[in-house]
Formats: C-alpha cells, structure tokens, sequence
C-alpha cells in the first residue's frame, strides 16, 4: 500500500480531509488526527489503537505492525505501508474515524453503506 491508497480509501468518508501533522502529509477528522505518514515515508502513524491491541497485532503480524519507545505510553501503533493490505489497515482507519467523526456525518454514512 502507499499513502495515496490510504488517502483513496479515507477521502471517501464524510469530514475526511487533506492536512499535515508534525511536517508530514495527514488525513484529518475535523481537525484532528485520523492518520499520518511517519517521517521515514514508508510507515502509518495509526492512532486509535489500545495498547493490549496493539501488542496482539505486532505479536502476530511483527512484518506488517510495530511500534517505537517514543510511542510505548500511547494508544498509536506504526504500520509499514510495504508489507500492509488494505483488508487489514481499513478496518482500524474506519473504526477510529468513527470515533472522530460527527455521530450525524457517521449516521448518514451508514445509511449509504449496504450492510
């Protein structure tokens, strides 16, 4: 996956837009944080993720997730882009945009989606 496909899969729901967090391009959730490219250009920053989570998802998956020291205290999770499916990084993108966006923009965004 690279950032773009990240981009294409978020920009398609509501309050989704284009921003830049700590210099690096970043999709935002009115204002706040969604996700972000690491510094290194080839890694998701992936907020929204609980530590007990987390440590599953690096113990099963360690190619794909993993975390630094600088990130150990926070509910974030890094994800390298070159080894990740979108089967696997959506379902986390779309679950913590949930809780970032309107419960209105959320509502009519279930509305549309065929369940």
């Amino acid at each position: 996956m690279t950032f773009d496909d990240i981009r294409h899969i978020a920009l398609a729901w509501p309050e989704v837009e284009d921003g830049s967090s700590y210099g690096t391009p970043a999709l935002k959730v009115r204002k706040k944080m969604l996700v972000r490219l690491k510094e290194d250009g080839a890694s998701l920053v992936m907020p929204g993720v609980p530590p007990d989570e987390r440590d599953m998802l690096v113990e099963s998956q360690p190619k794909v997730f993993y975390f630094t020291d600088h990130y150990r205290d926070y509910p974030t999770m890094l994800i390298r882009l070159s080894k990740a499916k979108r089967a696997t990084v959506e379902p986390l993108l779309r679950r913590h945009w949930r809780t970032l966006a309107s419960k209105k923009a959320v509502r009519e965004y279930d509305a549309t989606v065929p369940s």
